[in-house]
């Protein structure tokens, strides 16, 4: 009898799961035909919304997938040089990808002859956007020191394959943004969305008349116009010649090329320790990179460090005949091995720039997953009649650069963008991150680096009394200073290590940091066998 009942209860749980939602058991897989909850299917033909084809995941051409995963970030050897800036922490980072190499002479002249081929220095309106784009090539010069790089470093085709340097910050993001839209202008040429004679064709190339992925997803009359509107209806699969449904889900076509733009400092460190290969099932088997595992082992290698770094006071590269790493300032990006990632560069040759702020702590407790201070969300301004405000060729705004060169915000022709949210200071240097904190109203005027403690005074019963300086200090400590990762071949090998961090000015140049590029991407799941 018991038995009976057993069996009666299993069988109403079981319907109870299958109206629940629980007919479906296979893991990971779904239905096979999805239909939205509106009753219409995708694609199908009398309705107004499609769903492009899924892609397996590519890697743009130069670019390494990175498989996320959590690790230990920071400095697990000693501090010797007391920064106290790089204590180790857990972090996760979502999956990515990341230049194989540093952006190198050839990339960068890429891009400033482009800029001069659209905006001719020889127009008064585009005068600066040429000359703030190019790389500092004084960089070079030493007071006690005969060096001709100043000249030759970033134009001589010897050097085509060398790391980019001279080239600031500020500059180095606007790099990232025209890159990502001559990605996918490339990419939309070759799907014959847009014309291959886009640059042969001197009307469509002058000035504001220019190809951006705003204009693209925003359906931009002026490049609505030259859209092959059949060849979009194909690639995104769409079967419906109406040009509003066209026009609405033109965003969505298949294959754009993700946005570039600078690694996160977790993303650098994380791609220059290359644990995933140095692992047995879920437990890296190591941190700490070890100079003696740069040297060679085999062959005319034997014996020889196999990254550009400094050796010692006045070595750069070793003795004439037996040289050491064979450099003595930067070398071709891929002249060394790459680590088990495939990322050419980590260890040595140039320091690089990464997207974030610098602060002394990295504020871990708040958030340990994707960590990034430099937050400032942007979004496209409208005009009145709710059209999108456009970078005029008279209404530019610069940067300005130590060094006097202007670094344009927007190119004639994108779209305006305003400030929506500021999260650089979140936390830190404002009222509740302060000693003063008393509440959880934020006084916005309040700084906690002009405000610093001058000393201790005891009165005459004996209590402790905290007095403040009233005049107001500085600090090196701003939201234009940025992480700088990495050695260079002018470092001693103490800065090899990837959890080492420096800050440097944003607008700032140096011959030692040059940058490289990442992507977002999708994290695939999957694991390994091992």
């Amino acid at each position: 009898m018991k038995q009976i009942k057993l069996f009666s209860l299993a069988i109403g749980s079981a319907l109870i799961l299958a109206s629940c939602g629980g007919g479906n058991t296979k893991s990971g897989g779904g239905t096979k035909r999805f239909t939205s909850k509106t009753g219409w299917k995708p694609n199908e033909k009398n309705g107004y919304f499609f769903s492009a084809k899924q892609q397996k995941q590519k890697g743009w051409p130069g670019m390494v997938y990175i498989d996320g995963g959590t690790f230990t970030m920071g400095l697990v050897q000693d501090d010797v040089m007391h920064d106290w800036n790089n204590t180790p922490r857990r972090m996760q980072v979502s999956s990515y990808f990341i230049g194989e190499t540093e952006i190198t002479n050839y990339e960068y002249r890429e891009y400033v002859t482009w800029l001069k081929y659209v905006f001719p220095p020889s127009d008064p309106n585009f005068k600066n956007i040429y000359a703030g784009a190019m790389p500092d090539t004084l960089v070079w010069n030493n007071k006690l020191s005969r060096n001709s790089y100043s000249e030759t470093y970033f134009r001589n085709p010897e050097f085509d394959y060398y790391p980019v340097v001279g080239v600031s910050w500020l500059q180095a993001t606007k790099y990232c943004d025209w890159l990502t839209n001559r990605a996918n202008e490339k990419a939309l040429m070759q799907k014959g969305i847009l014309p291959k004679d886009l640059y042969t064709n001197e009307s469509n190339y002058q000035g504001e008349s220019t190809f951006s992925m705003d204009k693209y997803k925003a359906n931009d009359a002026e490049l609505d116009a030259i859209v092959d509107k059949n060849k979009l209806q194909k690639q995104t699969g769409i079967k419906t010649s109406n040009t509003r449904i066209l026009a609405a889900n033109k965003g969505g076509t298949s294959g754009l090329v993700e946005k570039f733009r600078l690694p996160t400092e977790v993303e650098w460190e994380f791609a220059a320790l290359g644990m995933q290969k140095n692992r047995k099932y879920n437990n890296y088997l190591g941190k700490e990179p070890e100079i003696d595992k740069l040297k060679g082992t085999k062959g005319r290698n034997r014996g020889m460090y196999m990254e550009n770094f400094k050796m010692g006071k006045g070595d750069y590269s070793g003795v004439a005949g037996w040289k050491n790493d064979g450099s003595p300032t930067t070398s071709d990006v891929r002249k060394y091995q790459s680590n088990d990632l495939g990322v050419f560069g980590m260890y040595g040759n140039v320091a690089e720039w990464v997207a974030d702020i610098y602060r002394p702590q990295i504020d871990e407790d708040f958030n340990d997953f994707n960590y990034y201070r430099g937050n400032v969300v942007l979004k496209s301004e409208k005009n009145a009649d709710g059209t999108y405000k456009k970078v005029g060729n008279v209404e530019m705004k610069y940067d300005t650069m130590a060094n006097g060169q202007l670094v344009y915000r927007g190119l004639p022709g994108e779209y305006e963008k305003q400030i929506v949210a500021d999260d650089r200071n979140y936390r830190d240097g404002d009222y509740q991150s302060s000693l003063d904190m008393s509440g959880a109203n934020a006084d916005s005027t309040f700084n906690m680096y002009n405000s610093v403690r001058k000393g201790f005074v005891v009165d005459k019963r004996g209590n402790v009394i905290l007095e403040k300086q009233k005049k107001q200090v500085t600090t090196a400590i701003t939201n234009e200073v940025r992480v700088v990762k990495g050695g260079s071949w002018l470092d001693s090998s103490y800065w090899l290590d990837p959890g080492h961090r420096r800050f440097k000015d944003q607008g700032r140049t140096f011959s030692w940091i040059g940058f490289r590029v990442a992507q977002d991407a999708k994290d695939t799941g999957k694991r390994s066998k091992r």
